[in-house]
């Protein structure tokens, strides 16, 4: 099923959500949004994909990130799929 959105959500629990941004996807797909609760991401393997948050540059996603609530973020397309482990707080 079709949900309109850059990513497909392959676990979801009151903990965390595991989600995965495949290797074909449109970069113009990945854009600036914001969430409604704290979060830290975790890559699952390893990637040159990145995290950019509003008035900071691209960095690497290969260590934890804590993205504050209502804070502007997009990721930003490397090679491969990536698949992250979000922690919701």
């Amino acid at each position: 099923m079709d949900t309109g959105k850059p990513y497909t959500d392959i676990e979801n629990n009151d903990f965390y959500i595991i989600r995965e941004f495949d290797e074909n996807i449109d970069p113009i797909e990945l854009l600036w949004h914001r969430d409604d609760e704290d979060r830290t991401i975790e890559i699952i393997g390893h990637t040159d994909w990145q995290l950019q948050l509003e008035n900071s540059l691209p960095t690497s996603l290969n260590q934890p990130i804590f993205i504050p609530r209502h804070t502007w973020h997009r990721a930003i397309k490397g090679t491969g799929s990536l698949r992250l482990k979000i922690y919701k707080h």
